[in-house]
C-alpha cells in the first residue's frame, strides 16, 4: 500500500493535482468577486480569506516533513517547494488586498499605517521575510548559495510562522475572538515542536529536561 502511494506521489499527475488544489482558493475568490458572492463587505472578505489561506498553506508546508518522515513517504518532499510558493502567493495577495481596499495604494499612508499599527508591522515583516525564500526556491539559487546556507536561509519559515500567528492574534484581539487563532497556534506550535524534537533525536542529543534530571 505504501509503495503504491509513493509511486503515485512520484507521478506528474500528483504534482498537477497539488497545483490545482493550491490554486482553487484563488479561483474561488475571483469567481466570488465577479458574481458578488463575498457578502456585504467584499473587501474584508478578500483580505480575510487571503490571510486565512496564507496560514493554511503555511501549515501544509510545515506538515510535509513530519508527514514524510512518520508515514514513510519520501516523494512528499517534491511538493514542498510548490506549497512554499503558494504561501508567498497568498501572502502577497493578502498584502495587495490591504494596500488596495484599505489604503488605496497610497504608499505614504501605507508606510504610516505599518509603523502605527503593530499587527500590520508584524504581518508586513512576515511577507518581507518570505520574499527571499520565494526568490531562492529554485535549483539555481540552491546551487549558488550552497546547501547549508540555503537551508539556514529557509529556516526563516519558522520565524514567519510565529509572526503569522502573532499578526492573526493582534488582528483578532480587537474583536476578542481567539478561537481560530488558538487552532492555528496549536497546529503550527505542534509542527515546530516536532521539528525541534526530531532535530534533537537526529543529533543524538538529550532534551534539557533529561539532562537536568541527571545532574
Amino acid at each position: 500500500m505504501r509503495a503504491r502511494i509513493n509511486q503515485y506521489l512520484s507521478s506528474r499527475l500528483a504534482k498537477l493535482l497539488a497545483f490545482v488544489l493550491g490554486l482553487l482558493p484563488f479561483v474561488w475568490l475571483v469567481v466570488a468577486a465577479v458574481f458578488d458572492w463575498l457578502g456585504a463587505n467584499p473587501a474584508e472578505a478578500l483580505e480575510r480569506s487571503s490571510g486565512d489561506w496564507t496560514l493554511r498553506m503555511l501549515c501544509v508546508v510545515l506538515a510535509i516533513t513530519p508527514l514524510r518522515t512518520i508515514a514513510g513517504l519520501p516523494p512528499l518532499a517534491r511538493f514542498r517547494r510548490m506549497a512554499g510558493l503558494f504561501v508567498y502567493f497568498y501572502a502577497v495577495l493578502h498584502l495587495l488586498a490591504y494596500s488596495w481596499f484599505d489604503m488605496g495604494f497610497e504608499v505614504a499612508d501605507i508606510a504610516k499605517d505599518i509603523v502605527k499599527r503593530p499587527f500590520i508591522l508584524v504581518g508586513f515583516t512576515a511577507v518581507v521575510l518570505l520574499t527571499p525564500l520565494a526568490l531562492t526556491s529554485f535549483n539555481r539559487a540552491i546551487k549558488a548559495l550552497g546547501g547549508k546556507r540555503w537551508q539556514m536561509l529557509h529556516r526563516l519559515v519558522y520565524v514567519v510562522a510565529v509572526l503569522a500567528v502573532v499578526h492573526f492574534f493582534w488582528m483578532r484581539a480587537g474583536k476578542n475572538n481567539f478561537a481560530e487563532v488558538a487552532v492555528y497556534a496549536v497546529v503550527l506550535g505542534g509542527l515546530l515542536g516536532w521539528r525541534v524534537a526530531h532535530a534533537i533525536k537526529k543529533r543524538g542529543l538529550k532534551p534539557p529536561s533529561v539532562l537536568r534530571s541527571q545532574l
